[in-house]
C-alpha cells in the first residue's frame, strides 16, 4: 500500500529519520511536499533526492534563496504559514507527517484534516493546545491522526484489537532523561551541555531539554488523554530507564499490554506510515539475554516539577495547557541562549500559570490568543 506523504519538518531528527525510513521503501512511500523553516541547504538537497512537487520554506527570505538554487527543478518553492497550510492540503498527498516543534503545526495540521488527509503527528503542541478542536475534527472528516512519538505508538499498538472503553490504566514509560535520580540542589548549576546529554534517545535539543525536565512527559500525558479518550488521571508515569519498554495499557481485568523494541524512531514512524501494515525493517533486534534486565521507578515530581505542572495544566483545562506549553518554550529558548538557569524553567512556568485568566474551550484564535499572553508576560518578568 503505497502512501503519498507531506514532510513538515523536513530538517529536524524526526523528519530526517523520516526521510531514512523513505529510503528504506523507495516503492511505497513518495514525497510529494517538504517544508522546514531556514534550512536552504539541507532542503535543497532533500529536493534533489527525493523530488517533491512542493516545498516550503517558513523563512520567506530562505525560500528566496532557495528558488534561485533550485531554478533548474521543477519544483513549487511556497512560503510562510500560507505555504505551510498549502502544502498540508496539495491533493496528490494523502498523509501529512507533522514534524514542526511548536505551535507553528496547528493550522497546518487543521488545514490538512479538513481537507481529508490522514495525519502521522510528531507534533506535540498541536493536541496539548488544541486537542478539543483536532480530535472531534479528525472524527468528522473520517481521517486517522496517527501517533508518531515512540510512547503513544506504542499505546497505539498496545490498544490494537482491544475495546477503547475497557482501558483502566495507561501507563506511559519516561526514560527519566540525562538529570535522573539527581536532587533539586544538584540541578542548580546544570548546564545546557549537560541538559542535552540523552542516555538512550537521538533528538533535537527542545525535546532534549524537555526531557530533562520532564515537561516533555507532561506533554505526551496531555497528548495522550486527546489520541486515547481517556481521563488525564487515567494516565500514569513510570520511569523506565532502559528505553526498552515503550509503554503499557492496563485493561478493566488487569491485563497488561506493552510494547517493546530497542529505542529507535524510525519504528514508530514506518508503523505510522504504513499503518495497519507492518514493513520489515533492518534495525538491530532487541536481545533479552544481552539486556538481562528492565527496572521500573516512580517519577520524583518533587524535583521534576515539569510533570506535576503539565497535570495541574490538563486538570484546568481551556487554555492553560498553552499557557504552560507557551512558558515553556519561552524559558527553554532562554535555558539554550544562557539568560536563565535550569531550575528556572519550572518558575517560568508556574508564574504564568498563576497569572493567567483561563478561556475555557478557546478557539484557534483565543489558543493563539493565550501564546502571545504568555510571551508578552514572561517578557516582563524580573530575572
Amino acid at each position: 500500500m503505497g502512501r503519498n506523504i507531506v514532510l513538515l519538518g523536513s530538517t529536524g531528527s524526526i523528519g530526517t529519520q523520516t526521510l531514512d525510513v523513505v529510503r528504506n521503501n523507495p516503492d511505497d512511500l513518495k514525497v510529494i511536499g517538504i517544508a522546514a523553516n531556514k534550512s536552504v541547504d539541507k532542503v535543497e538537497a532533500q529536493v534533489r533526492e527525493f523530488r517533491p512537487k512542493y516545498v516550503c520554506m517558513f523563512d520567506e527570505e530562505a525560500a528566496r534563496d532557495l528558488r534561485i538554487k533550485l531554478s533548474d527543478m521543477p519544483v513549487e518553492v511556497l512560503s510562510g504559514m500560507d505555504g505551510l497550510v498549502e502544502i498540508s492540503t496539495v491533493s496528490e498527498a494523502d498523509t501529512v507527517l507533522t514534524a514542526v516543534v511548536g505551535m507553528i503545526g496547528i493550522r497546518p495540521t487543521i488545514a490538512a484534516i479538513e481537507s481529508g488527509k490522514d495525519i502521522a503527528l510528531a507534533n506535540k503542541e498541536t493536541l496539548v493546545t488544541a486537542g478539543h478542536i483536532i480530535m472531534p475534527l479528525a472524527k468528522k472528516m473520517n481521517v486517522s491522526i496517527l501517533p508518531v512519538d515512540s510512547e503513544h505508538s506504542a499505546i497505539f499498538q498496545s490498544l490494537n484489537g482491544e475495546p477503547a472503553d475497557k482501558i483502566e490504566k495507561i501507563l506511559l514509560t519516561a526514560s527519566g532523561g540525562p538529570f535522573r535520580g539527581k536532587k533539586r540542589d544538584e540541578l542548580v548549576n546544570m548546564t545546557v551541555h549537560d541538559a542535552l546529554k540523552h542516555p538512550n534517545w537521538d533528538m533535537g535539543p527542545k525535546v532534549t531539554i524537555d526531557s530533562a525536565s520532564l515537561v516533555n512527559k507532561g506533554l505526551e500525558v496531555m497528548e495522550a488523554k486527546w489520541l486515547f479518550g481517556t481521563d488525564i488521571d487515567q494516565i500514569q508515569v513510570v520511569v523506565q530507564p532502559q528505553s526498552i519498554i515503550h509503554s503499557m495499557v492496563q485493561f478493566v481485568d488487569g491485563a497488561v499490554m506493552a510494547q517493546l523494541g530497542v529505542p529507535d524512531m524510525k519504528l514508530p514512524i514506518q508503523y505510522a506510515l504504513f499503518y495497519p501494515d507492518r514493513m520489515p525493517m533492518s534495525e538491530k533486534r532487541l536481545d533479552f539475554f544481552e539486556l538481562g534486565s528492565i527496572t521500573f521507578e516512580k517519577p520524583d515530581t518533587e524535583t521534576f516539577m515539569g510533570l506535576k505542572l503539565a497535570y495541574d495544566a490538563a486538570r484546568a483545562g481551556g487554555s492553560m495547557p498553552t499557557v504552560f506549553n507557551a512558558a515553556n518554550e519561552m524559558a527553554v529558548k532562554k535555558f539554550i541562549n544562557g539568560e536563565i538557569k535550569f531550575l528556572e524553567i519550572y518558575d517560568m512556568i508556574t508564574e504564568a500559570m498563576e497569572n493567567h485568566k483561563k478561556v475555557e474551550n478557546p478557539d484557534l484564535e483565543e489558543i493563539l490568543r493565550s501564546e502571545a499572553w504568555t510571551y508578552e508576560f514572561l517578557a516582563g518578568r524580573k530575572a
